[in-house]
């Protein structure tokens, strides 16, 4: 929704880099479910959580016609705990972001989102957002390197005019310290992804490749004599039938040399996941499973992860929308430390609103025993602005 340069001065600070510009925009998003969550060997918990089917955020965009086809833009965008009234550690943890575009694509530098996450969320009925977000079965992508967004990047998307292809390519420097993260990319990153969308169809593939420091602690594993590299091929789709959607995508990670009593670990995850949206009136039912196995090159237990996951949602208008989501997931076998090493039972931890889950926030409780399955259900509302 367009704001006036006076709506942008009394939200404070923005009115001077306003009027420099063509066009600005304010918009955003509010999204509060009231939640259930039970993980085993756990209480139950229940909350009122944030970012149910969308993500809750305040944004800012702008571009100037510099003529001749050229423009410039930014987009500053602010990931909002709108049940509690507060802004993410990073204020602008979602995007901050500036760009020049033309005939030629468009160059843009800053923190973005990678070429690889785009699969796992365009390509989800559930759009990677509560209890039904797909990537709850990730055993190694939310929790070892770049995966949702990259600090410090230059990326190059391709024009918008040349025949339903489409792409973006990424490069981005992780700016360590050697005593770890600081807040910034854990490795450098570099990625792609290039698609094709015609009508009711889009495909796409995505790839990329972090090394990671040896003196860099990635979540759970840690590795001070050797360099890690982690690598992502993921490749996703779509269908519209008009009468139900069918999304899809598949991906495998790995992350290799961590070392593990003399010896060189590498883990392997294969994942994928198969939804659909069908729309009724007003509203859309939303549907999906997942499926994810963790396995190792030594030889200690792997872990299978499942999910099913049922919604509606009930559009109030073209803004407002009510909605309710159910889903189980379960861990079939448990991924067990090796005694005495650094590996922990990350396969063991995927859950619904888990400490190390995506769906975390305010429903935050303990994470499922190894083999252990989670339960959660939740009913909310969402509103653009």
């Amino acid at each position: 929704m367009k704001k006036s340069l006076l709506a942008l001065a009394v939200l404070g600070g923005f009115a001077g880099v306003a009027s420099a510009q063509s066009s600005v925009t304010l918009y955003g998003t509010i999204d509060l479910s009231g939640k259930y969550v039970k993980n085993e060997g756990s209480a139950k918990r229940l909350s009122l959580d944030n970012s149910g089917i969308n993500s809750s955020q305040l944004g800012f965009r702008g571009v100037e016609d510099l003529g001749g086809g050229l423009k410039a833009s930014f987009v500053l965008l602010s990931g909002i705990n709108a049940d509690v009234g507060t802004a993410n550690a990073k204020f602008w943890n979602r995007r901050a972001t500036v760009s020049l575009s033309g005939g030629f694509g468009e160059v843009r530098l800053g923190r973005d989102y990678t070429p690889t996450f785009w699969n796992n969320t365009n390509f989800d009925a559930f759009g990677t957002n509560g209890l039904g977000d797909s990537s709850h079965v990730s055993q190694l992508d939310q929790f070892v390197g770049t995966w949702v967004r990259a600090d410090n990047s230059v990326g190059y998307f391709l024009p918008s005019n040349i025949g339903g292809v489409y792409g973006q390519f990424m490069a981005a420097a992780s700016e360590t310290t050697t005593n770890g993260l600081t807040g910034n990319n854990p490795g450098r990153y570099i990625g792609g992804r290039v698609g094709f969308a015609a009508g009711p169809f889009d495909v796409a593939a995505a790839a990329a490749q972090q090394r990671i420091a040896g003196n860099t602690t990635v979540s759970a594993f840690s590795a001070p004599t050797a360099d890690k590299r982690y690598n992502v091929f993921n490749l996703g789709g779509s269908y519209d039938f008009g009468v139900l959607k069918l999304l899809g995508h598949a991906s495998r990670s790995t992350l290799n040399d961590i070392p593990v009593g003399g010896a060189s670990l590498d883990l392997k995850e294969t994942r994928f996941s198969l939804s659909t949206v069908v729309p009724l009136g007003q509203g859309e039912i939303h549907a999906g499973y997942e499926r994810s196995k963790l396995t190792n090159n030594i030889g200690f237990a792997s872990n299978t992860a499942k999910q099913f996951a049922l919604g509606y949602v009930y559009n109030l208008s073209k803004r407002t929308a009510l909605y309710t989501t159910a889903s189980i997931l379960k861990n079939d076998d448990g991924f067990s430390p090796l005694a005495g090493t650094t590996v922990s039972a990350t396969g063991a931890v995927t859950g619904l609103g888990s400490s190390l889950s995506v769906a975390g926030g305010t429903s935050q409780t303990a994470a499922p025993t190894l083999g252990g399955n989670s339960k959660g259900f939740e009913v909310g509302i969402r509103h653009f602005f």
